[in-house]
């Protein structure tokens, strides 16, 4: 009889809506592709809360439970108008505002003793390439500031790094159009649920990153 081969996961992960907001556009992306299929791999979206002491311990279950080959984190970033696959996690949490369960920490490191930093896994200028290429607004980003985002991205990078058959990495996505205020920039969420979905296809296809200056798309 022939065993059925389990079909190996990717985790999307999206937080909560914080700040006294109502939507957070990369839990509706987490949601939106839940389920898909991309590459031979079963998308899992999941809620990361926005919260210092809680998202860490709740990512690291969630890669327990799935045990993904890939994993990107997705958070909002509002006031950018591109989809910006990040570089650079730093060990540090300086929150500008609370987080949501009140606890707003100040220079304080996210693993203490930990390396300074740690570089995404993921092919982040193929990334920006390839949804430039479908017409999306994408540019690498060099910091994920030091609020919950970047917490949760080294805190992710982090627990793979002994973990050499996983990778991943933190993409940060505009507002949404109904989120937007006058003069500020957004997407569509069906556009950075494509996006998203590029970056993972993109990121299963590409063990190694293009080498291409800065800026450049090819």
């Amino acid at each position: 009889m022939k065993t059925k081969l389990k079909m190996r996961t990717v985790l999307v992960t999206g937080f909560e809506p914080f700040d006294g907001a109502e939507i957070n556009p990369s839990l509706e992306i987490a949601r939106n592709l839940h389920g898909a299929v991309i590459t031979g791999h079963t998308v899992v979206g999941a809620l990361l809360p926005c919260v210092f002491g809680a998202a860490i311990p709740e990512l690291q279950r969630l890669l327990r439970v799935h045990r993904p080959a890939l994993v990107i984190c997705v958070g909002q970033a509002g006031g950018r108008a591109a989809i910006t696959p990040e570089r650079v996690a730093l060990n540090v949490d300086d929150a500008r505002i609370p987080d949501n369960a009140g606890a707003q920490p100040v220079d304080r490191p996210v693993v203490r003793g930990g390396p300074a930093a740690y570089f995404s896994a993921l092919p982040v200028k193929a990334i920006v390439a390839a949804l430039r290429a479908a017409g999306l607004p994408s540019e690498v980003s060099q910091t994920a500031g030091t609020f919950v985002c970047n917490h949760v991205f080294y805190g992710l990078m982090h627990s793979l790094r002994t973990r050499k058959d996983v990778r991943g990495g933190f993409i940060h996505v505009p507002f949404l159009p109904e989120q937007a205020q006058k003069g500020q920039a957004s997407l569509p969420l069906e556009d950075m649920v494509y996006g998203v979905a590029l970056a993972v296809e993109t990121a299963l296809r590409r063990k190694k990153d293009l080498r291409l200056a800065g800026g450049q798309t090819q």
